[in-house]
């Protein structure tokens, strides 16, 4: 009777599972799409052999083609220290994979007229209206730079917002000697923090770059979330969640993974191989002092395909449409040309409304197509979409964030492009 009663609870979680994840799009053999089954399983080889040598604790790839799932595998373990295998429907902390999400809720404000890109943000955020900017010279009697406070020339705009010309910046990230240091003293951060504290805090520190001189990955998106709070009147999770998640049924994406969800939830080793120091991720679990909208979701590889697949499609999804094709078009268009880069974008990349856009199918070292647009989380996820090959791919992996987690998407890319046959 135990064997029974036991074989039974894990028929209904294989079942569980499985409804899970059916939802994320129809499914096809690879080769009925024009890929090979014969090449994708050296991706699979691929995760299994890092998994196996350390690289993450495990891993969740997808391949979409033609609106259909070719390729959907999961590898090594979901919790390390409790040894769970890795399932198809963990859940897994975005961080910066959440960008798009705020991203389109900004776009879907557009549509309505709610927004205007052109818009000072501080028509929303009056907090955020006089700000100053941070100029460096070089002083030739110490050799060293100085700085000066300046007037912007103009108010960052929601379009700033979007594609990272704000001149905010990322404190941790930035080589602005000066910024960075005002913003360790003020506090500015995207953590633990309320949205009226990070707002007066941002208030009261100097931007980096005159708005619209310069590209330098930010806190953008997080105030881009603060706007769409000030529009709707309403949370930046609760907004997500009605405007975006409901719709695209993608029912494990949110800024809280509920208890019930928590078993689910994929973790990172107890510690950092490189360093020997403990891996402290998002706690996902409780709730936070703000929904960032830059880096503070969570979710599933089967909702975060449903997602691609609408930005793909054009703005729709199963009858469901957030955007026009238009709008997803303007998105994923170069809004930078001629602007600096400060920081880092990947070589032959531009960025546009939320996205790094690939400008040449050369250049990079990982193959793709020009038109590509593209993300990743800090902890090692990632997704492609690429419209001239009908193609979204998303690698979902749990670790200490850093440069190795660039090196696994890359190495994931590269081995699914060749697996394209047709």
């Amino acid at each position: 009777m135990a064997r029974f009663v036991a074989l039974v609870n894990a028929l209904i979680g294989i079942f569980l599972a499985t409804l899970a994840w059916a939802d994320a799009l129809p499914t096809a053999k690879p080769e009925e799409v024009g890929l090979s089954s014969e090449r994708l399983g050296r991706a699979t080889q691929v995760l299994k052999s890092e998994a196996a040598r350390g690289q993450y604790p495990g891993a969740v790839a997808l391949v979409a083609r033609k609106g259909k799932i070719a390729y959907f595998e999961s590898v090594g373990q979901r919790d390390p220290s409790a040894g769970a295998p890795m399932s198809k429907d963990a859940i897994f902390r975005l961080y910066s994979m959440t960008k798009p999400f705020t991203s389109v809720a900004v776009m879907m404000l557009v549509e309505e007229g709610r927004l205007v890109l052109s818009d000072p943000v501080s028509k929303y955020l009056p907090q955020l209206a006089n700000l100053q900017v941070s100029v460096p010279r070089f002083d030739p009697d110490t050799g060293k730079a100085v700085y000066a406070l300046v007037p912007a020339e103009r108010q960052m705009t929601i379009q700033d917002l979007l594609r990272h010309t704000s001149g905010l910046v990322y404190g941790g990230f930035t080589g602005h000697a000066q910024v960075k240091e005002l913003y360790a003293k003020a506090g500015v951060d995207w953590r633990d923090v309320t949205p009226t504290e990070q707002l007066e805090r941002l208030a009261k520190v100097p931007l980096a770059h005159q708005p619209g001189s310069a590209w330098e990955y930010s806190l953008s998106t997080d105030v881009l979330g603060r706007v769409v709070e000030a529009v709707s009147g309403t949370t930046l999770g609760k907004f997500l969640a009605e405007r975006i998640f409901a719709p695209l049924k993608m029912t494990d994406t949110a800024f809280l993974v509920p208890k019930d969800k928590i078993g689910r939830l994929a973790q990172p080793f107890a510690t950092d191989k490189a360093t020997g120091k403990p891996i402290e991720l998002l706690d996902v679990t409780s709730a936070q002092k703000n929904d960032a909208g830059g880096a503070g979701s969570a979710g599933t590889m089967g909702d975060y395909a449903r997602f691609c697949q609408m930005l793909l499609n054009g703005g729709h999804l199963d009858g469901v449409r957030l955007l026009s094709r238009a709008t997803v078009s303007h998105m994923t268009s170069d809004h930078l040309g001629d602007i600096k880069i400060a920081g880092t974008l990947a070589r032959g990349y531009t960025f546009g409304l939320g996205f790094a856009i690939r400008k040449e199918t050369g250049l990079n070292a990982v193959p793709g197509s020009a038109g590509e647009y593209t993300w990743g989380g800090a902890a090692g996820t990632g997704f492609w979409i690429d419209p001239k090959e009908q193609m979204v791919v998303i690698l979902m992996t749990q670790n200490q964030p850093g440069p190795a987690r660039g090196y696994d998407r890359q190495l994931f890319r590269q081995v699914v492009q060749q697996a394209v046959i047709d």
